[in-house]
């Protein structure tokens, strides 16, 4: 499939998690975390299982993890030399957010922009430009595999202009039949053009992508990842119908020496 995007390690871990399709989808406790391999219940994941992909990745996602159950597996990272960088965790049940975000998208848009329909081959130019735009905005992307929907069923959303991407936005299933959460979509890489920032595209486009995802994925919710300090970003939820979360986190192990690891 390919598409990858990003240094060659980025682009290793987004091919091992595209390999590793079949396995997630039957595993219980394995869930697509989208650039790495990743888990939503450890216990039934096996720490055996994550130790390994540690021991071969140095990386490895969890979603949608107890907030109680935090401090232990920072213990567990620990003694293994590694770090658990968190996230807080916004949901929104369905009717909820589709119709705040409809109030949204029914606003009227800034002159020019249309919405491009997503290419299915995720080698597309336009796939390319729109891991470019994730990038540029601090992002790490997934790879135009998964963003064209290949590996879990997924929406990618895409604002343009006469001059190319504006923004742009993505949401995906990432939990299999054995998890709690195997009918809640995950939404994220919200990227707006620096040229065409604070004008509220990202907003926009968030709520085009829960408005797409409720149409054409099997999701009852979506949830949204953003860190403590983000105010811009929880704002930007909150007005699509989402809320903070706080019984769940969701976080990535990383070797203690590595930087964050950006969502």
């Amino acid at each position: 499939m390919g598409g990858y995007f990003g240094t060659d390690k980025q682009r290793r871990l987004q091919a091992q998690a595209e390999e590793a399709a079949d396995f997630i989808a039957r595993t219980a406790g394995a869930c697509q975390a989208g650039r790495t391999m990743g888990c939503d219940d450890p216990k039934l994941f096996g720490w055996q299982t994550i130790a390994e992909i540690m021991a071969r990745d140095g990386v490895c996602g969890f979603r949608m993890i107890d907030t109680a159950d935090v401090p232990e597996i920072k213990a567990e990272l620990a003694a293994r030399g590694c770090r658990f960088d968190t996230w807080d965790v916004f949901v929104g049940e369905g009717e909820t957010a589709l119709a705040a975000s409809r109030r949204i998208t029914a606003a009227p848009w800034p002159e020019g922009l249309s919405l491009w329909p997503t290419p299915d081959d995720g080698e597309d130019q336009q796939i390319r430009d729109t891991q470019g735009l994730m990038a540029s905005a601090g992002l790490v992307p997934f790879s135009g595999s998964m963003l064209a929907g290949k590996f879990a069923p997924a929406v990618t959303v895409t604002l343009g202009d006469a001059f190319g991407i504006v923004a742009a936005a993505h949401a995906y299933m990432p939990h299999n039949a054995f998890s709690r959460f195997h009918a809640y979509a995950w939404g994220g890489l919200v990227a707006v053009r620096p040229t065409h920032r604070g004008q509220g595209l990202g907003k926009l486009v968030n709520a085009l992508m829960i408005e797409q995802l409720f149409g054409a994925l099997p999701a009852s919710h979506v949830y949204e990842l953003v860190s403590a300090s983000n105010t811009a970003s929880r704002r930007m939820v909150e007005a699509c119908g989402l809320r903070h979360a706080p019984e769940l986190t969701c976080g990535i192990a990383t070797a203690q020496k590595n930087d964050r690891f950006t969502a």
